[in-house]
């Protein structure tokens, strides 16, 4: 048996999944060769597998260094119940605990051990490892070695040790974020020079992006928001400071909501229980600062809010990230003004960090805050700033649901532009609003600027109106802010071109009263899978976790749910074929929740398809492909596919039109599930045609086979 072939049979055995996605069967296959690799991979596309699988095709063990303890435990725990031998070495641990863990590692009975980096380098641990056939070093999290990074930690720069002292040890390095400068710290430090690099999509087409600046009560926005769309949902809520976190975290309680608060100034006690809190149960809100989040599992978080800017796109697409890790349709709202850029610069500039290091800062917040203003497509611009191009708009955020306003301001911005060289370069944007709108207070007169020629020449554009200008040039870099200065700005000089008027400047347009934006959202679709049968087996999965003590996503994510509710198996065999049921989790679980399908009402196979389906198969027949589908709708590619075969198995679809299959491929595959020793499963006949037809076309046959037959 092949390495590959091996792998795809554990793949499938024990992980439940039919087939590797994007490039992961590239990388297990560099790995179980034993070469070094640096992988990219965004968060929710199966980057833990990489090092997984191969820990149960190597001989030896995979030793994986993490950085938080939250993300061993959670690991252990879903490995776990799979039967996979797994254990985490942490603070946490009891001495007896620790010591067994230590005996099961020196009598190889570990295909896994996590570990954080510090203590991997201890002598002790070091000593055990010299003395146990290692497999792999399995770094998560790499971008930590960076000090470009947006999550720094000096302990993983002393790594290199590991390579000094165990240099026949292959090395792999995952990260879901990480720009040029990031990669080349990490290839610098880890010694990867010579490690072939598998760089994968920062997309991540389930999560829809909306961003709102200057609303007049974003807290009252945010409300509105999970009320109107996530009201049954899990979220997260990140804001700038600990007190922040705790007023809105009270809030929301008192607004009937399940929210808590967590950050570092909390009890440890706390912060435990909250975080437990959030993992085990459904509907639960965390606010936090960025301290939390990350080494969080939780696959079915629908909502990330930011109530404040990120300080740089790592930051903002890693917490966001955090949405929609189960490849279901999820939301990252976000609001934000003009303070949260001053108070960033002011953290940043009184940092003890290099000045070169400040630099670099200042720029990711630029590059943030650019992101934040602009009116194009914000997966577009997300994509770009890490090197990728989209070449069509997304289709699934806020400026291409609902396209933004914008207007002619080259007068308005030369105006504010004058308004700061004349005032000297010092002002903050508040006095400079009122200079322009001919406010004649004791501070304006003191400094005689009531007397200068552009005092009130804006008294047409409201307040509110002028701090969006000033924010968007900003964001434009054609002002600076001065965080020392008490927010001052000052001219940059690539504002020259518009004070002269050798550019036309269009601004995105800002209403202060501004509601949440009443468009249809892809998350809607979600909700429709809540009918009986969702809920019924929702509900024995939250019974079986709570006897378990482990969160409900232990036993089956949300997706594996939602195909058994669309799918309806009536055996094991077909059980088999979901996503995510292996095959210990068949042995625990299948009859449990088939009994439960088949004591559920019995409906005909037209009423079979469910209305998430029968949009996707309406798309399809407006002549949309299932690429352009999965975009709008916010769904895997899988997803719409299985939408499809729904369509095809009702007679809704025309086979050939949905796989462009000719009468002939058709007949060799019909053929082909017809003597299949596994009936119902899709991967014996998949290798039986060596790959020659993807999962999906062999799905709608399969889907077929009921009309045909």
């Amino acid at each position: 048996m092949s390495i590959l072939h091996k792998a795809e049979t554990i793949l499938h055995q024990v992980f439940g999944y039919e087939q590797f996605r994007q490039n992961q069967a590239e990388i297990v296959q560099q790995v179980c060769a034993q070469k070094n690799a640096l992988v990219i991979m965004p968060t929710g596309s199966g980057k833990s597998l990489c090092y997984q699988v191969p820990a149960l095709v190597l001989d030896g063990v995979v030793i994986v260094i993490s950085p938080l303890i939250a993300l061993m435990d959670d690991q252990v725990m879903q490995l776990a119940q799979l039967d996979v031998r797994v254990a985490c070495l942490h603070s946490n641990l009891d001495y007896e605990a620790q010591q067994k863990i230590e005996r099961q590692l020196l009598d190889q009975q570990l295909d896994l051990l996590y570990v954080a980096p510090e203590r991997v380098l201890t002598p002790r641990l070091l000593g055990l490892l010299e003395q146990t056939p290692v497999a792999l070093f399995a770094i998560d999290e790499a971008h930590c070695v960076s000090q470009w990074g947006h999550d720094f930690r000096p302990e993983y720069q002393q790594l290199s040790q590991l390579i000094e002292r165990f240099p026949q040890v292959s090395r792999l390095a995952l990260t879901a974020t990480a720009d040029e400068l990031t990669r080349q710290d990490i290839v610098k430090h880890l010694q990867l020079e010579n490690a072939q690099a598998f760089i994968s999509s920062f997309d991540r087409p389930n999560i829809q992006y909306q961003v709102h600046a200057g609303l007049s009560n974003a807290k009252q926005n945010l409300l509105q928001f999970i009320r109107q769309y996530h009201s049954n949902d899990s979220g997260i809520v990140y804001c700038l400071s600990r007190k922040k976190v705790d007023d809105v975290a009270a809030w929301l309680s008192q607004q009937g909501l399940n929210a808590l608060p967590y950050h570092a100034g909390l009890d440890a006690k706390i912060r435990q229980s909250n975080q437990q809190q959030f993992l085990m149960q459904d509907k639960m809100i965390m606010v936090a600062t960025i301290a939390f989040g990350m080494g969080i599992n939780k696959p079915d978080v629908r909502f990330v809010a930011h109530l404040n800017l990120p300080k740089s796109i790592e930051n903002y697409y890693q917490e966001t990230g955090r949405a929609g890790r189960d490849g279901l349709a999820a939301t990252a709202w976000m609001s934000f003004g003009l303070q949260d850029v001053i108070s960033i610069k002011q953290m940043l500039d009184s940092s003890v960090s290099s000045n070169q290091r400040r630099q670099v800062e200042q720029t990711k917040l630029q590059s943030m805050l650019g992101l934040a203003e602009s009116c194009q497509c914000r997966r577009q611009t997300l994509l770009a700033y890490f090197g990728e191009t989209l070449e069509e708009p997304c289709g699934n955020c806020d400026n291409c649901l609902q396209a933004p306003q914008t207007w002619d301001a080259t007068l308005a911005a030369q105006q504010a532009l004058s308004c700061v060289h004349r005032s000297g370069q010092r002002y903050g944007v508040n006095y400079l609003c009122d200079i322009l709108r001919g406010v004649a207070n004791e501070r304006i007169r003191q400094a005689g600027h009531d007397k200068l020629g552009l005092f009130g020449i804006g008294r047409d554009i409201s307040k509110v109106q002028w701090q969006s200008i000033f924010r968007q040039l900003i964001a434009l870099a054609y002002l600076n802010v001065d965080a020392d200065a008490f927010g001052g700005l000052s001219l940059d000089e690539s504002c020259r071109s518009i004070l002269r008027g050798e550019q036309k400047l269009l601004l995105r347009s800002y209403n202060a009263t501004a509601k949440h934006p009443t468009y249809q959202t892809t998350t809607n679709g979600q909700k429709q899978f809540l009918n009986d049968l969702w809920q019924v087996l929702r509900e024995k999965r939250r019974e079986l976790a709570s006897e378990q003590g482990v969160p409900a996503y232990v036993i089956f994510h949300d997706a594996t749910l939602m195909e058994m509710a669309e799918q309806r198996p009536q055996t094991l065999a077909q059980m088999a074929n979901l996503s995510g049921v292996g095959q210990k989790k068949l042995n625990a679980y299948g009859d449990i929740f088939l009994q439960l399908i088949q004591q559920h009402r019995q409906t005909p196979v037209d009423a079979m398809k469910t209305a998430s389906a029968d949009e996707s198969i309406q798309l399809f027949k407006s002549a949309m492909s299932s690429e352009q589908i999965a975009a709008q709708r916010g769904l895997t590619l899988e997803t719409v596919y299985a939408h499809l075969a729904q369509g095809v198995a009702s007679g809704e679809l025309e086979l050939q039109k949905v796989t462009g299959l000719d009468t002939q491929s058709q007949a060799e595959i019909i053929a082909e599930f017809e003597f299949s020793a596994e009936p119902g499963r899709l991967k014996p006949v998949y290798d039986s045609f060596q790959g020659r037809y993807s999962y999906a076309v062999l799905r709608c046959v399969q889907a077929s086979l009921g009309k045909l037959l």
